[in-house]
């Protein structure tokens, strides 16, 4: 295994990747691909109001995740205070919740402890906090099967779900190492599951079949998964719907970040969060400066803006580097209380125009 340690490039890019993959995407949230044709014509862009863009709960979990692993320098220490951000992230009546996440918050609330707080769902609520993980543990591997298997427990407790967060993490470290082999892949990850009983593993490994089978045809090679998963109408939030569609794209475009996202986006569905992941693994092997400018500079958003993010990941990668816990960036909660309810509104408006025409 490369033992490379992470940068604050690839935790920036990571970061940021996902920031642009949720808040490009997040208009398009579950139409299908003939709609978002009718809509778009294949020209993306941030289009939530007035043509600038916003986030939703995969930005936001992403940087509770960092902002987890700024403040804390053990593994018991970081599930306790990604548990304290999620709960706190749920009272401030985010718009966008899954529904696993949401029971599994509330449980939490009553007195569940983080390690008893998920619940059974394979949702991609776990997929949504792995990518950073990567980037910062993938040169060791026993922590970062340790560091994902905590961030999954809190809200999600079927295998799939760790299994999936688990690829998504390794596919960002080996983007962070600007290695694009599926082969590198696939040796990882049979060392991360391998002490996983194989009827938990049989349904992975043979998705991973047919990733390795379309790689070399490329689009014509996403279609054809996108026919076998039977997913025309867009790619669901099950996490063995999104994590083959998604590992095939980052294969496929590799460091492609612009055409990636959009080809993503383009299948519709669960458009935000799938985009979100792509684009935190596309990210991790990029510099700020090699994202689409436009479309960061047209997020329009706060407290969770580009330059918050880029200051974050200073922060993370300056505790890394000294191995001790870092202060990191205050967000007031008021404040995201009141853009919660604000961003809600632009929700509820979204889905009234959705009943128009297209054009």
């Amino acid at each position: 295994m490369d033992s490379t340690q992470p940068t604050a490039q690839s935790i920036e890019g990571s970061l940021l990747g996902l920031m642009l993959g949720d808040s490009i995407g997040l208009p398009y949230e579950g139409l299908s691909p003939r709609r978002i044709q009718k809509l778009t014509k294949g020209e993306f862009k941030q289009s939530l109001i007035l043509g600038k863009g916003m986030v939703s709960d995969d930005t936001e979990h992403a940087i509770i995740t960092a902002r987890s692993l700024c403040k804390t320098e053990s593994p018991t220490l970081f599930g306790k205070s990604l548990a304290w951000g999620l709960r706190w992230w749920f009272a401030r009546l985010p718009a966008g919740v899954g529904m696993a996440t949401g029971r599994a918050l509330i449980k939490s609330w009553i007195g569940f402890p983080h390690n008893k707080s998920g619940v059974y769902s394979a949702g991609n609520g776990p997929a949504m906090r792995a990518p950073i993980l990567g980037v910062v543990f993938g040169h060791q591997p026993e922590l970062l099967k340790e560091y994902v298997g905590l961030s999954t427990r809190i809200t999600h407790t079927d295998p799939k779900a760790y299994i999936g967060a688990l690829a998504v993490a390794e596919a960002s470290y080996l983007s962070s190492q600007q290695n694009y082999g599926f082969e590198s892949f696939k040796s990882a990850m049979h060392h991360l599951l391998t002490e996983l009983p194989s009827h938990q593993t049989e349904e992975f490994w043979l998705l991973m079949e047919h990733i390795e089978k379309e790689i070399p045809a490329g689009t014509e090679g996403i279609k054809r998964l996108i026919e076998h998963l039977k997913l025309h109408k867009g790619v669901s939030g099950y996490t063995y719907h999104t994590l083959p569609i998604v590992l095939l794209m980052f294969f496929v475009h590799k460091s492609d970040f612009k055409t990636a996202i959009n080809q993503m986006i383009a299948l519709g569905g669960d458009t935000d969060t799938t985009a979100a992941i792509l684009g935190g693994i596309i990210g991790s092997g990029l510099s700020k400066e090699q994202l689409p400018e436009k479309w960061l500079s047209e997020i329009w958003d706060y407290p969770c803006t580009p330059t918050y993010v880029s200051r974050l990941a200073v922060q993370l990668n300056t505790r890394l580097s000294s191995q001790r816990p870092s202060k990191c960036s205050y967000l007031p909660g008021p404040f995201i209380l009141i853009r919660n309810l604000f961003f809600l509104v632009i929700v509820l408006l979204h889905g009234f125009r959705r009943l128009l025409p297209p054009y």
